[in-house]
């Protein structure tokens, strides 16, 4: 039996892999400390869990939602981008409800590119990325991101004929694996490049708000005229612990909203409306809650490097 040959060219999902690994070996009964997809082990917070609990049980949330979500999350995640990094979004044309921020990745990915397109992605990266834009039959080419450049991608590195043929760009700050951070300057020089070369950037801002040290992290949105050439992910998932919930939002240029608005609407058939309603007390009550979050995160970094100090002073004395 012969299946689709876009199917040829796509490897397997590496965490799935990771999980049937991990899977077989605990039924051989090994202890598995799981460095497989990153899944955060504090419960998502209580208000949120009540909050559901309500809006699950109102019979007006059991219908069919608007694909594009509903006006109020539109709303409640646009005032959160003004809040959080001064950038002034319309909810109903410059924002979209998904089901969760990979999935947005991947429909991107058949709103804008056709068979034979090229699509530049970091490595390392997320794999859907590279996946999303093979399933599409488009080529990919990496961008490297090496540790003497910070784990940035270096855009006059990238060969002229490659520059010139590719029709999208991903981006991910702070970044997964690395944990890298992009500032305004590196974000404005990637619109330039965009522009520059009629490049479609989509920036995976999922880790936005996983940060320590008072520093603030950064939306691409927030470089003058960025809408122009980006589309922006956003995700519930890491910043309130809701990695099953399967709740974000794509923002930003408005026809590129427009495009994958299009391409959801024949596939699926919205996000749950009780799901979206948590989504907005989520957001209701960021102040109070991403500090506790973070704080708790830079306790464990902060232990990790004391262990990891500890562990090479040790080496050292018995070397």
């Amino acid at each position: 039996m012969q299946f689709s040959r876009r199917m040829d060219n796509l490897a397997p999902y590496l965490f799935a892999g990771i999980e049937l690994k991990i899977a077989e070996k605990r039924k051989q009964g090994v202890d598995v400390i799981s460095l497989g997809i990153g899944d955060p082990d504090i419960p998502t917070p209580a208000y949120i869990v009540e909050e559901m609990q309500r809006q699950v049980a109102d019979p007006r949330n059991h219908r069919y939602p608007s694909n594009r979500g509903l006006l109020e999350y539109g709303e409640a995640a646009t005032a959160f981008y003004k809040r959080r990094f001064g950038v002034e979004l319309d909810p109903e044309k410059e924002f979209m409800a998904l089901l969760g921020a990979k999935e947005g990745l991947a429909h991107i990915c058949m709103a804008l590119l056709d068979a034979g397109d090229l699509a530049l992605v970091p490595d390392p990266g997320y794999p859907v990325y590279a996946g999303g834009s093979i399933m599409m039959g488009a080529e990919v080419k990496y961008l490297e991101l090496r540790p003497e450049n910070g784990f940035l991608p270096d855009f006059e590195a990238v060969p002229l004929p490659v520059r010139k043929a590719a029709k999208l760009m991903f981006l991910n700050y702070p970044n997964n694996p690395t944990g890298a951070v992009a500032d305004l300057d590196f974000f404005s020089r990637a619109v330039d490049f965009a522009r520059e070369n009629e490049i479609i950037i989509v920036h995976d801002c999922a880790y936005s708000e996983v940060r320590y040290d008072g520093y603030a992290t950064h939306s691409i949105l927030e470089v003058e005229g960025a809408g122009d050439v980006a589309i922006e992910m956003h995700s519930f998932s890491k910043t309130f612990n809701m990695t099953g919930w399967r709740v974000a939002w794509a923002c930003g240029g408005a026809d590129f909203v427009a495009a994958l608005s299009k391409a959801k609407s024949n596939i699926d058939s919205g996000t749950f409306m009780a799901v979206q309603r948590a989504g907005i007390a989520a957001l209701g009550n960021y102040d109070g809650f991403i500090g506790e979050l973070n704080a708790e995160y830079q306790r464990r970094r902060d232990a990790s490097r004391r262990i990891g100090g500890d562990v090479v002073a040790q080496q050292k004395s018995q070397g």
